[in-house]
């Protein structure tokens, strides 16, 4: 595992994502891919069918000779040509001859892991439609718990937790679009030989191609050249960016459970350990596991960024590089995923707490609701300037803002004591937060919905 360690791996359901990653499910793949060009062959007369038949019923991993291969690689140096001769003797002599026929390692071996990686992006689509559905949850739990609306680290105006759940939505929803309409130039196969211009097979290259894509449920490069990586990177890129929400949210609790602020809480089993020394300490696990494995994720699209330019019709220091950044960003993510499903399935929000702290400056977090209704009376930029000087005299002097509302003759010729006391309350300044958390969750719910029915 590639991932960087945390102790909640040993005690999440990876829903079978790991297992992807084994090399028997490499080799299984390979094994269905050579299978999959013999049967498209035949099928259009490049090879005889007896031996496309053949291939398929011999192409099992049970047939493979994992010894023998370990002993002709060590022999030999090369990482996939000991696997074909293992599968060739696994095969009577007349159809061995037709095995891998035509075609390049990297027809397979690519096309292989665009397969795979396929298989673990269905359950990182689940995932995701989990972790929505979880949001949603909790945006409706929390559509009315008031707390301070915060920019730059320090209270801005008051929102509510709901509100603040609804962006995370409506971002996690902007990532699921990216991720599905990204698909259909993402897994794809390659079936174009040494350089990708079909020179053993022209006469029925393309269509050999076009049909092994569609026994595995894949689309077909339009130019299989293995100098073409922008869609890997397209991929590496789309991961980054939806462990960069997963991040974010990480980052907020973090910072939010420290026990001076205390707003939110994640969820807690009996028995955790958070500390060697200190037996009080109870830790943010899921979100310092977020927060560790995105940082290291972000460092991999650079790289192959780095690498995709090599030149001519293919290198292998540039492929076979793609081959490990693809196997440890898949990793990275599938750790950020399980956590993040976790943390917004489990979080806690303290709604007391938050409103201890959204009145800890006694009103002045609604200075701006003040200002906008004296700007009806003297114009935007006086009324800003009136609250400025009242703002700041409270701020910097200790005073009392409300005591000094009311002493200001402008201000309370035009507003009751009252009325100034409910204009400071952070329950009347919200905007749209109610409306907006109750919206994101409906879309959230229904998107959720629909990732289930598509990827199930």
């Amino acid at each position: 595992m590639r991932a960087l360690y945390d102790s909640k791996t040993q005690t999440m359901d990876d829903r079978g994502i790991k297992q992807l990653f084994s090399d028997e499910t490499k080799y299984s793949t390979w094994l269905m891919f050579e299978a999959a060009l013999a049967q498209a062959q035949a099928e259009l007369g490049f090879i005889p069918q007896f031996a496309a038949e053949e291939i398929k019923q011999r192409a099992v991993i049970e047939n493979i000779d994992f010894d023998e291969m370990k002993r002709i690689y060590q022999q030999i140096g090369h990482g996939f040509v000991p696997f074909l001769k293992v599968l060739v003797k696994a095969c009577s002599e007349q159809a061995g001859k037709y095995i891998h026929y035509g075609i390049t390692t990297q027809n397979i071996q690519q096309s292989s892991q665009l397969y795979m990686m396929k298989k673990v992006h269905h359950q990182f689509m689940l995932l995701l439609g989990e972790i929505l559905e979880n949001l949603s949850n909790l945006a409706l739990k929390s559509k009315n718990m008031v707390m301070a609306g915060r920019t730059h680290g320090r209270h801005a105006i008051p929102i509510t937790y709901g509100y603040k759940v609804s962006v995370w939505i409506s971002d996690f929803i902007d990532c699921y679009q990216r991720m599905q309409e990204c698909e259909k130039r993402v897994f794809t196969i390659m079936m174009g030989g040494a350089v990708g211009a079909f020179n053993s097979m022209p006469a029925v290259g393309q269509a050999v191609q076009k049909r092994v894509a569609e026994l595995v449920d894949m689309k077909a490069m339009e130019v299989p050249s293995r100098n073409i990586s922008t869609h890997k990177l397209e991929y590496l890129s789309n991961l980054a960016l939806m462990a960069t929400i997963c991040h974010k949210i990480a980052e907020e609790v973090y910072s939010t459970t420290l026990e001076e602020i205390a707003e939110v809480s994640e969820g807690f089993t009996k028995g955790t350990v958070g500390s060697s020394t200190m037996p009080h300490k109870i830790n943010p696990k899921l979100a310092k596991g977020i927060i560790a494995n995105a940082q290291k994720l972000y460092s991999l699209p650079s790289v192959g960024m780095y690498s995709a330019v090599r030149p001519y019709e293919g290198d292998s220091s540039s492929y076979m590089l793609f081959d490990g950044l693809i196997d440890e960003a898949l990793q990275l993510t599938t750790e950020i995923l399980l956590r993040t499903e976790e943390l917004s399935r489990t979080l806690v929000p303290h709604e007391q707490k938050m409103r201890e702290n959204v009145l800890i400056n006694k009103g002045l977090d609604n200075t701006e609701y003040i200002m906008m209704k004296m700007a009806e009376k003297l114009g935007k930029d006086q009324a800003h300037s009136l609250l400025y000087e009242e703002a700041i005299k409270t701020a910097a002097d200790g005073e009392d803002f409300y005591s000094n509302l009311i002493k200001n003759p402008i201000i309370a010729a035009e507003f009751s004591k009252d009325e100034i006391k409910q204009m400071l309350d952070p329950r009347s300044y919200l905007g749209l937060s109610v409306e907006i958390a109750e919206k994101e969750a409906k879309r959230g719910l229904t998107i959720s919905q629909q990732m289930k029915q598509h990827y199930m």
